[in-house]
């Protein structure tokens, strides 16, 4: 039996990832992976305590590491923001399947992401959420293999083009 490829969503904090990447996961027959998850199950703490005790890039190393032992396909992976600062996990990701990048508009994330101090995203000390936005919009360009603008999209219009993504991997367009 041939394995479904992966799918997996890249994109800012608070683009849908995890939400949609369920929703996804339970519409195309796939098992779902959310990495954020995983790094907290396996350090047994929560990203924002990683970062308080070690600093960013230690949760960096922590995610690469993460994202280098998955070894999966027919998933769809929702992967922590800062996935695309390793090249070497994002080609290791881009093996196991297709790389969507989640394209929400800085407005709308910024409405989203309520708790950008607290909430574990790895960045630089004072850096603005408005920096690390346009610092990691190019490095998610440079990733995806898919891009879906989800400006003014409701999350169920997203859902839809994501599952014809889906369908188009498994060469079963209609």
């Amino acid at each position: 039996m041939i394995q479904k490829p992966n799918i997996i969503l890249v994109g800012m904090p608070g683009a849908g990832k995890s939400t949609l990447g369920v929703l996804l996961a339970k519409k195309t027959a796939r098992s779902f992976i959310d990495t954020d998850l995983i790094i907290q199950e396996r350090e047994h703490r929560t990203l924002q305590a990683i970062m308080d005790q070690e600093g960013y890039l230690s949760l960096r190393r922590i995610e690469e590491r993460v994202l280098l032992s998955l070894d999966c396909r027919g998933h769809v992976i929702a992967s922590g923001g800062s996935a695309v600062y390793s090249s070497k996990a994002m080609t290791h990701l881009k093996q196991s399947g297709k790389v969507i990048f989640l394209d929400v508009p800085y407005p709308e994330i910024r409405k989203r992401v309520k708790d950008y101090k607290s909430r574990g995203i790895a960045k630089c000390p004072g850096q603005s959420f408005n920096q690390l936005f346009d610092e990691r919009h190019s490095l998610y360009c440079r990733y995806a293999d898919g891009l879906i603008s989800c400006r003014s999209m409701t999350m169920e219009r997203v859902l839809r083009l994501l599952i014809q993504v889906s369908e188009e991997m498994e060469g079963r367009v209609h």
